[in-house]
């Protein structure tokens, strides 16, 4: 590579980066990402071909609007001349439930917008961002810290972790108690591999007691990241990748292996401050992911980079084999699914960083 091709700035490099999150951000940042923030159910296009989207979409404005007049156990912020609340009618919870990219965060977070409250008391995350809190805060600090909410969204809940799914239930149960509104999605089960099985079954059984609380949504349908799109572009070579980082400011730029390695000595919590201020991610010499934990961790980045809507553009083989055949086969395929789903797309928008 000339030396002409580079600038004074060289890429970062998230390699270099080991990032430190206090728990106050944890709860601040408690919000819909980035991706996220002008999500509305309006903007959500129900495919013509799956009622059940449409129907969705109704139900959920039902459900936020039915929140404007419930609050939880903040109720002494009321003022003394102020009527209690009534309760609103049917369960107190939705579960959305559904294969992936069929627009349930979409939806989801379309509900935190609906929901007629101040962002401070309402909470949006995903199941590991939601365990994160409790580690960091404590179990009944984290209780204190959303029992006055009036909404808790949780992205992702994570039903293959049996101990971390007891935490969340436990937590839910009291905040439930405190009168919070409860709305999720999930993956399904290791074993669950049916194609087209959907895990509400799944998910009200390992809630046990919170069952009740919650309303199934079915939202059939395929990966909307997919329909009517090109597929997605091939690898490019280490030198345009290269060039690439260089050229674009705020890119990082590492090898693929590498960053493998270094994603096992940052905790999973941190891998969104790991991209903070990253407008591009550059990744040379993409390699197959050799081990489950590896790939586990890959789906948490690629969730936060998606989040984020950080372009991703790699030389080496296509996103399409990250994963093995077993990998795919296995109990967290849906999770692998999510992570090419969500690359590819990342992919997508990276086309424009390669100089034509």
């Amino acid at each position: 590579m000339s030396t002409s091709a580079i600038t004074e700035a060289a890429p970062l490099s998230l390699c270099a980066r080991e990032p430190h999150v206090p728990a106050d951000r944890l709860v601040a940042e408690m919000v819909p990402p980035p991706r996220f923030d002008a999500v509305r159910f309006d903007t959500y296009i129900p495919d013509p071909n799956q009622p059940s989207q449409t129907q969705a979409v109704e139900v959920l404005r039902s459900f936020a609007t039915g929140l404007g007049g419930a609050h939880a156990s903040g109720a002494g912020r009321r003022r003394w001349f102020q009527k209690k609340p009534a309760a609103p009618a049917g369960p107190r919870g939705v579960y959305l439930d559904g294969g992936y990219g069929v627009g349930k965060t979409h939806l989801l977070a379309s509900l935190w917008h609906a929901t007629p409250a101040e962002p401070s008391l309402k909470a949006f995350g995903t199941f590991v961002e939601l365990t994160n809190l409790v580690g960091a805060l404590g179990f009944q600090q984290t209780v204190a810290t959303l029992g006055g909410h009036r909404l808790l969204c949780i992205d992702e809940f994570e039903l293959d972790d049996p101990g971390d799914t007891v935490l969340v239930s436990t937590l839910l149960g009291k905040l439930v108690d405190a009168g919070v509104a409860l709305a999720a999605t999930s993956n399904t089960l290791p074993g669950k591999l049916g194609e087209g099985r959907f895990a509400a079954a799944d998910f009200l059984r390992e809630i046990q007691g919170l069952s009740a609380h919650f309303r199934p949504l079915r939202i059939d349908g395929e990966d909307y990241r997919h329909r009517g799109l090109p597929e997605a572009p091939a690898p490019y070579a280490d030198e345009q990748v290269t060039r690439a980082a260089y050229a674009t400011p705020g890119a990082s730029l590492d090898d693929f292996p590498h960053l493998l390695e270094h994603l096992a000595r940052v905790h999973p919590s941190r891998y969104g401050a790991l991209t903070d201020d990253v407008r591009a991610v550059c990744l040379t010499g993409v390699t197959p992911v050799p081990d489950q934990s590896t790939a586990l961790r890959l789906v948490v980045l690629a969730d936060r980079l998606y989040d984020r809507e950080v372009p991703v553009l790699a030389s080496g083989l296509p996103f399409d084999k990250l994963f093995s055949d077993e990998m795919l086969n296995g109990g967290y395929r849906k999770k692998y699914f999510r992570a090419i789903s969500r690359l590819t797309a990342l992919a997508r928008d990276a086309k424009g960083l390669v100089a034509q």
